[in-house]
């Protein structure tokens, strides 16, 4: 009884995952911002407020959870995500909207690194630590084929009013909060420092970030890697209007994107094993340089193909990357570990999101894309140089 309740947890978090991440909102969340006054630079400027209050508590959020429980954590993580849904449905400029952002981030914090702890630590405690990486792919799947039946409605809701999709969003996100209630914590070792818990957190920051070379690589790769998908997201929609590609359809081309991700991310294991660790993060790079470059050198609905590349690695990095994190922490740090490596990444897209929007407002579209493809692919490969040094490639 008491494996079928722990192991319970998996298919928990796939429900979770996939209702927090019915993100009917982000298809027109750019026109949204426009459509109230907002620039290109100050939307990025309000995703860099989200990564920065992702990165104050990214942390403490995961050792928090290291140190009282992942349950707890999840459960706090989907409450501030009905909160911040909810203060989005009622913002009108700019100031609201950077409120409901920093929610939103603190939020994501809670939950960022805690559910995939949450996922190890349950498969350890069955014995079935292997399949990590492939649980890890499907709960990455499950979340992108969510948000793509989620951009299907989207277009269509949105003719309505761009507004309604906030409103349906936080009613889902409402529902994750009594599943969240029901999970097991799962039997680990709880980390413990006898120092207290400010020089508790800077231990493990400093064993990830400077003692330990392996980890530290990786984790600022990983960061690299991220920020480079995510900022092509807020570059979406402005591309969609560049090339005249109507609002109706926008939310249906977002959800094949969505849906391929799903897909890809299935595959993530069985890509890791056929190429080889080197091989798959050496990859994690060229894939989103290229898309990068074809786009800024392209302007038609035809180009919109060049997009895929960010999503492909958008798909096989996330649980790659994770698993070569886990493999090299105890139970004990895990879920800190891994809001570190979130961190890191939320930091550099905190900085360069806004400059590249500045770009895109001051100069043209293409030229920031052009700009961020040369940028991250020169740092990725700098870090990659690093992770073979240190023999983590």
């Amino acid at each position: 009884m008491e494996e079928k309740n722990i192991r319970s947890n998996i298919i928990k978090l796939y429900y979770i995952k996939a209702l927090r991440w019915f993100l009917l909102v982000m298809p027109i969340i750019v026109l949204f911002f426009q459509e109230n006054g907002l620039s290109m630079t100050e939307i990025l400027i309000l995703q860099s407020a989200f990564s920065l209050s992702i990165i104050l508590f990214e942390i403490p959020s995961g050792y928090f959870s290291d140190v009282v429980g992942r349950k707890i954590t999840i459960i706090i993580a989907c409450v501030l995500g009905f909160a911040g849904y909810l203060a989005y449905s009622l913002a009108y400029n700019f100031g609201q909207f950077l409120i409901a952002e920093i929610i939103l981030g603190f939020s994501s914090s809670f939950l960022s690194g805690t559910d995939s702890a949450m996922i190890y630590d349950t498969l350890a405690q069955l014995k079935e630590e292997k399949k990590y990486q492939k649980v890890e792919g499907r709960l990455m799947s499950i979340g992108n084929f969510s948000e793509g039946i989620a951009s299907l409605i989207a277009g269509f809701v949105a003719t309505i009013s761009l507004r309604v999709p906030f409103y349906i969003e936080t009613v889902f996100i409402l529902f994750a909060i009594p599943i969240a209630l029901s999970l097991k914590e799962p039997i680990r070792r709880r980390y413990q420092s006898p120092e207290g818990n400010i020089k508790g957190i800077m231990k493990i920051v400093t064993h990830s970030l400077h003692h330990h070379s392996q980890i530290k690589w990786l984790i600022i790769y990983a960061g690299f890697v991220s920020s480079s998908t995510l900022t092509m997201v807020f570059f979406i929609q402005p591309y969609f209007q560049l090339v005249n590609l109507p609002l109706q359809f926008f939310g249906i081309v977002w959800a094949i994107f969505n849906l391929s991700v799903g897909i890809f991310s299935l595959l993530a294991y069985k890509l890791e094993i056929k190429l080889g660790r080197k091989t798959s993060l050496i990859s994690l790079i060229f894939f989103p340089f290229a898309g990068y470059l074809l786009l800024s050198l392209t302007q038609s609905l035809w180009s919109l193909i060049f997009m895929i590349p960010f999503y492909f690695t958008r798909a096989i990095s996330y649980p790659i990357l994770k698993d070569y994190v886990n493999r090299l922490v105890s139970s004990d740090m895990r879920a800190t570990v891994l809001s570190i490596k979130n961190l890191v990444g939320r930091f550099i897209f905190a900085v360069m999101g806004p400059i590249v929007g500045y770009a895109a407002d001051v100069y043209t579209l293409r030229a920031a894309l052009a700009a961020s493809g040369i940028i991250f692919f020169v740092l990725s490969a700098s870090s990659l140089l690093f992770l073979k040094k240190y023999k983590a490639l």
